[in-house]
């Protein structure tokens, strides 16, 4: 339906998805206009009745993204969020909360599907774990990162991909979160759509955050 809606009003504007079976997206031509589009976020969540799942819509230009939304049914949240102009959640306008200890931190992050990296997965949270306040995981990494827009959660930090971060990322850094990236942003992937060890957290605590994450495990 998404799909249908944005070729019949922008045709030859082009759709990154995951349901489309883009999966090899490094080498995704992000120029010109893109639409990132995850049509169901917390997949599992919503097959279980679980309210932590989602719709997430972005539209980017030149790999910057302009304008996003995230829209969580079953919490009645509707996301927005506009380059320059600022994010809100059902009109009402976000703001991060300010943090400056890990130790006061709560900390949103995932697993993967890959039963390959799930070890390290769980380094990362036993880290966390033993560094700040709390930590959750939601499984649903667009309404995670909204969280940190929003103020309920300090950070988020997961590997993800482009339509994952596209529109919740906008929202939360036009709330006043920082993007950044534990290890480095391959040069033909634009930083706002790369999510592979991505944070978003609130810049009282970024530098220590990603000390933490860059540790080698023991």
């Amino acid at each position: 339906m998404i799909q249908e809606a944005i070729n019949g009003r922008f045709q030859g504007n082009r759709i990154l998805s995951e349901e489309d079976g883009v999966h090899n997206w490094d080498n995704f031509n992000f120029k010109g206009p893109v639409w990132v589009v995850d049509p169901l976020d917390g997949t599992v969540n919503f097959a279980r009745n679980l309210p932590h799942y989602g719709v997430s819509l972005a539209f980017a230009l030149d790999g910057v993204v302009l304008a996003g939304a995230v829209y969580a049914p079953e919490l009645s949240c509707t996301y927005v969020g506009i380059k320059g102009e600022g994010s809100y959640c059902n009109g009402e306008r976000l703001g991060i909360r300010e943090c400056t200890s890990l130790l006061d931190a709560v900390i949103g992050t995932g697993f993967p599907h890959d039963p390959a990296q799930v070890q390290p997965a769980i380094e990362r949270v036993n880290r966390l774990r033993r560094n700040c306040r709390d930590i959750r995981r939601f499984a649903a990494p667009k309404l995670d990162i909204c969280y940190v827009a929003s103020g309920k959660l300090d950070a988020h930090t997961e590997s993800l991909s482009p339509w994952d971060v596209a529109a919740a990322g906008l929202i939360a850094r036009e709330a006043g979160a920082l993007s950044c990236h534990v290890h480095s942003v391959p040069n033909n992937i634009p930083v706002e759509l790369y999510g592979e060890e991505v944070v978003f957290t609130t810049p009282g605590i970024c530098e220590d955050l990603l000390t933490l994450l860059r540790m080698k495990c023991e």
